[in-house]
């Protein structure tokens, strides 16, 4: 059923790549990366199910029909308020590690933008997707089971279209999985990829779906699907066990900070998201950045925003897993911590034009040149949605970090993971211990006066777009479908380069140049900075919104 044959109310522009209006309702709203998942949200929730429902069935779908982004074995975290409670909840279930086991990459360096040449490949790690379903299904679901999967057996077994998007990512990316012979079968089952506008169904892949259908997430777990996925597995010299697979993941309290009258609840350690942006945060609000101007207008607003956003991916470089090392957590988010770093920014600003350096340095058309497009794989989905009975739900599912490299068992496709035992490295994890990982992932809520009002998240360079939105949301004034639309920049390189999607003016770049920062403009709507999911409620009206760098949908009823 198409969208406009629905009872729902869609934002303008919802499915298309570019900019998009936001959806308003009474009663319940949702968003994502994509119509058909958006719209199984909102039935799923006027049929009477949760927020935590629609999450759950939004997902299942959604690694069916963007197997571009996303997988039924990559990683799922979330935060989901409860409106009888009052509190927000925190799931952290990502894939994970098998201490004491050397590391599993059977996919070599140089095979694509998920095994880059220099690398060592991505490393097999237990799935975590299904057993995150399983958790918030038995922790907020309402609607049976059988019902929640029922869109994605459908869809795997009738097809759906592939959209231009679509077959753009699985473009960069198919060479990743040509390296095995399920990765050929699975995604070029013809021969080539399915073609833009093409109908793409998977009959093993429907098997599967109906497999979960009725027997349950354990079939992922301990049932037939997981037999199958272990005996791949030690085939290939990974030497798993069953018992291996049935995990628990990880409930807690979200880390939650403030900033004026506003609490900011985010993923607590190992995740990094919550310090990372209290810091960036922190630090702009004692500069008083509002003042000096917007940080893609003003070139100082940028600098002390690219600066602080550095500073922030060095400093939570000290987070590991609590289980496994002390939280520096506190110390890193206490304000008069902040107020040094922006004292160190300030203290240290250039004495004179440096233009004529980065002229010298990097040629005379540096100043005019435009970058191609980020030379990085970007494959998360976002969801977001509130039901009729005030409960919010903002969760994350990832081809991230999940099952064996390049293999597919039973239709399901999976990526490894691209864990780096490093300080800086985003996704971290350590062969002893527990088996969690470090990561940095989006999902946000923002409470005032106790009541959530905001509820985002995204994919995509995450570490350092979500402080960025943030600043537009709470130091700004901006709304969400305003501050998810404002142009974007990556951290300041350790050797004075300031990516920034080049929608910045002539004078940004002059002026970055005379305090000694080349501007390298990425591209306008770079689809690698992030695409975000938002709700909020204003004056007792809900809304939705979409961001317009990929071909999401935001609707309501």
């Amino acid at each position: 059923m198409s969208q406009k044959e629905t009872p729902f109310e869609f934002a303008t522009g919802s499915g298309c790549v570019g900019p998009k209006g936001y959806a308003t309702a009474d009663q319940a709203v949702a968003s994502s990366q994509h119509p058909t998942v958006t719209e199984t949200m909102l039935y799923v929730m006027r049929s009477g199910g949760t927020a935590a429902d629609a999450v759950v069935a939004g997902s299942i779908i959604q690694a069916v029909i963007q197997q571009d982004m996303t997988n039924h074995t990559g990683t799922v975290t979330g935060l989901f308020y409860s409106s009888q409670t009052g509190e927000i909840t925190e799931l952290n279930s990502m894939g994970r590690i098998v201490p004491g086991l050397p590391a599993h990459r059977p996919v070599p360096g140089g095979k694509g933008l998920y095994s880059p040449v220099g690398s060592s490949g991505p490393m097999s790690v237990l799935p975590g997707f299904i057993p995150g379903m399983k958790a918030i299904h038995e922790k907020f679901g309402t609607k049976n089971w059988s019902d929640l999967v029922a869109p994605a057996v459908k869809a795997a077994s009738e097809g759906h279209f592939v959209t231009s998007f679509e077959h753009l990512v699985m473009a960069q990316t198919v060479d990743f999985f040509l390296y095995t012979d399920s990765g050929r079968k699975h995604f070029t089952p013809n021969g080539h990829l399915p073609q833009v506008g093409e109908v793409w169904a998977s009959p093993e892949l429907a098997e599967t779906m109906a497999g979960l259908a009725s027997e349950g997430p354990d079939y992922f777990i301990t049932g037939k699907w997981a037999e199958q996925f272990v005996a791949r597995a030690n085939e290939l010299g990974w030497l798993i066990t069953l018992d291996h697979l049935d995990w628990t993941p990880r409930w807690s309290e979200p880390t939650t900070w403030t900033l004026g009258d506003y609490e900011i609840s985010q993923l607590s350690a190992p995740d990094r998201q919550a310090v990372y942006c209290a810091i960036v945060l922190g630090v702009l609000d004692a500069l008083d950045l509002p003042s000096i101007g917007h940080f893609t207008e003003v070139a100082l607003a940028g600098y002390y925003m690219a600066h602080a956003l550095r500073l922030a991916h060095l400093e939570t470089g000290f987070i590991n897993d609590p289980s496994l090392f002390e939280d520096p957590s506190s110390l890193l988010m206490d304000p008069e911590f902040h107020q040094f770093l922006a004292k160190k920014l300030r203290g240290s600003l250039p004495k004179i034009d440096l233009s004529q350096h980065v002229e010298l340095t990097h040629g005379k058309n540096a100043l005019q040149a435009a970058s191609g497009a980020s030379k990085q794989p970007a494959g998360s989905c976002e969801l977001t949605a509130v039901d009729a009975e005030g409960n919010w739900a903002q969760m994350m599912n990832t081809l991230q970090s999940g099952g064996i490299p390049g293999e597919v068992v039973g239709g399901v496709p999976m990526v490894g993971s691209h864990q780096t035992n490093a300080l800086t490295s985003g996704i971290s994890g350590w062969l002893a211990g527990s088996g969690g990982m470090r990561a940095v992932l989006s999902n946000t809520m923002i409470r005032r006066n106790g009541e959530v009002k905001i509820s985002l998240g995204s994919p995509g360079n995450v570490h350092c777009t979500v402080p960025q939105v943030l600043a537009n949301l709470l130091l700004y004034g901006k709304n969400p479908d305003q501050a998810s639309e404002l142009p974007r920049m990556l951290p300041l390189t350790d050797n004075y380069i300031l990516s920034v999607e080049s929608r910045v003016s002539q004078k940004y770049i002059s002026e970055l140049a005379q305090l000694g920062v080349l501007a390298n403009p990425l591209p306008t709507y770079d689809y690698h900075m992030g695409s975000y999911q938002a709700a909020w409620r204003e004056n007792g009206v809900l809304h939705a919104s979409t961001d317009p760098r990929r071909e999401g949908s935001a609707g309501g009823y």
